[in-house]
């Protein structure tokens, strides 16, 4: 990338600007499409995926995520050990507004018992999904510099998603940390009690 300077309507200047400085570009890493899959994970150094000190944080773009079946939450998990298992040490707190189809139900509320203190469980990112044939979850989770070896790991989640039983809009935001100093290096997505039918989850690296 460059700098470039006008001056007068007249080309100036152009001045490169050294690779050291954070440019913000999107870089697609891996795109991933369910059919009928327990859940789809991300891990460093597998299948093209690149989950390191590349790229000081990772967005995950979730595009029409479908449950197999009726009214599940759809839900994040980490990993430290190259996925072999994803149980990392979290705390996080949630929050939700509504409104149904019927105009019905609009709420903005604090999901108390969705939050985790300390938990090593799965993080909800958004509840009972709809499974009829045009509804899903879309949305984003950033997660920032997953393989620091000083800092705890943080990560913000927003997501829309029709839910089953309100038959209506579901805006969830999700933040919180990964409590450990170790690199996170896979990071995994799936419904409760429920395989992914369909849809697509993007990843990119952010410089």
């Amino acid at each position: 990338m460059a700098l470039v300077t006008v001056s007068n309507n007249s080309l100036t200047a152009v001045t490169a600007i050294p690779a050291s400085i954070p440019t913000g570009a999107l870089t697609l890493i891996k795109s991933i499409t369910a059919s009928s899959s327990a859940s789809i994970s991300f891990v460093d150094g597998t299948d093209g995926v690149v989950l390191d000190d590349t790229y000081s944080s990772y967005i995950f773009k979730f595009i029409n995520i479908h449950p197999q079946n009726d009214a599940r939450g759809f839900y994040v998990n980490f990993s430290i050990d190259g996925g072999s298992n994803y149980n990392v040490v979290k705390t996080t707190t949630c929050f939700l507004a509504r409104l149904s189809e019927a105009g019905t139900g609009a709420d903005l509320q604090y999901k108390t018992g969705e939050d985790l203190a300390q938990s090593t469980a799965d993080q909800i990112l958004n509840q009972e999904v709809g499974n009829g044939a045009d509804e899903s979850v879309s949305g984003s989770m950033q997660l920032f510099n997953p393989s620091s070896t000083t800092y705890v790991k943080h990560f913000i989640s927003r997501t829309s998603g029709y839910e089953g039983n309100f038959s209506g809009e579901y805006d969830w935001h999700t933040a919180g940390y990964c409590n450990t100093t170790s690199a996170i290096d896979a990071v995994i997505f799936k419904f409760n009690s429920s395989n992914i039918d369909d849809g697509i989850i993007k990843m990119y690296g952010i410089k």
